[in-house]
């Protein structure tokens, strides 16, 4: 396990060990230990995935306090653009984003630190995101921001997007608890 400190203070890039022979191939997508060892101190409380057609885009989510979480992503199946933006009032890096190819052949995982929004864009077909998660879902708390209010280009002319990932104020009115 490969792990990168990223320009967003916390966030990690992580380049998961794999594996390959005649039976096929074979990713360790956790270890407590070289996350604990590289200063990532995460307790997994929840798991889930969801798969999306190409063009879609998901985001930008976070939980508010008391039930804000870190999450460790990756793409098991396809590949997706995956953003992350700081929330976090304090930061120096408060406001910008980082974006990276999550995907089956490259074995990258990004660790989101609390504070920070998350979502991505399906590049393949049948694309997986699978989440380990910090805290449970709260649905009270369970929020976001617009998905274009933060100076990213997503290059899609024609975006797949929910109603409710819509319906999310502007990076430019959100109120950090963070």
């Amino acid at each position: 396990m490969h792990i990168e400190r990223l320009p967003l203070e916390g966030a990690c890039l992580i380049t998961l060990p794999f594996s390959q022979d005649v039976r096929g191939s074979f990713v360790k997508t956790f270890h407590n230990t070289i996350l604990r060892e590289s200063g990532i101190d995460f307790t997994l409380r929840e798991s889930y995935y969801s798969f999306s057609a190409r063009n879609v885009i998901r985001g930008m989510h976070f939980q508010l306090p008391p039930h804000q979480h870190s999450k460790i992503v990756f793409c098991p199946v396809g590949a997706i653009l995956d953003v992350i933006v700081d929330l976090r009032a304090g930061s120096a890096t408060y406001g910008q984003y980082y974006a990276q190819e999550l995907s089956r052949d490259n074995h990258k995982a990004y660790f989101i630190p609390e504070g920070f929004a998350h979502g991505f864009k399906a590049l393949t077909d049948d694309a997986m995101t699978y989440y380990l998660v910090s805290s449970e879902y709260s649905r009270e708390h369970d929020t976001g921001i617009l998905w274009n209010s933060f100076g990213f280009d997503w290059q899609t002319e024609s975006p797949v997007l929910s109603a409710r990932d819509c319906s999310f104020a502007p990076l430019s009115d959100f109120n950090s608890p963070f």
